[in-house]
């Protein structure tokens, strides 16, 4: 029987359930991990909350990081939905690209932060529950190079999630084109 002859099935109007959980933990860490970072650069080295809140940075940046993982493997094997019929070719285009680098900056953030906390040769401490061990030894030229990619990357991040949040809220409020509601429930 022809392709053609077939019948069509209407597109889903939702994403599956796993790419919403994952987008959802994912956003959580990223709203979560650049909050305490910008607190926790302005944080004298004697104030109470130093040590601990680098320690919860970088435990919650590993888990970040396996966040990722996970959701660069379902979206292999769960492929996003076509963009809405609503969007122009020039628009769909400009979409792909800033998830792209969104996906590339997520991944990016929990690898340079590992380096660099680790570039001093100490493991990372994940909650108390067992050690992160560094790949390689004390190396101060890494940390440097690896503290400036990350926070490069992280105020690139945050931008381009203003900008994602812009447009999602654009589409939910102004266009109403059922972009926004392909995400939620």
């Amino acid at each position: 029987m022809p392709d053609s002859a077939l019948p069509r099935t209407a597109a889903p109007h939702h994403h599956d359930l796993g790419t919403r959980l994952l987008h959802a933990l994912l956003a959580l860490h990223i709203i979560g991990l650049s909050a305490l970072g910008l607190w926790m650069v302005d944080l004298s080295f004697y104030h109470p909350w130093y040590h601990r809140s680098l320690e919860l940075h970088k435990a919650f940046g590993v888990l970040a990081g396996l966040v990722v993982t996970f959701k660069l493997v379902w979206r292999v094997l769960h492929p996003p939905l076509p963009p809405p019929a609503t969007l122009g070719p020039w628009q769909a285009r400009i979409a792909r690209i800033v998830h792209g680098l969104l996906l590339l900056l997520a991944v990016a953030l929990p690898v340079t932060g590992y380096l660099l906390s680790t570039s001093a040769g100490e493991p990372i401490a994940l909650f108390g529950w067992m050690e992160l061990p560094p790949l390689f030894g004390r190396s101060d030229a890494q940390g440097r190079l690896m503290g400036d990619l990350h926070t490069w990357a992280a105020w690139s991040l945050m931008g381009l999630v203003a900008l994602h949040v812009g447009a999602a809220l654009m589409h939910g409020f102004i266009k109403r084109d059922g972009t926004l509601r392909r995400m939620f429930w």
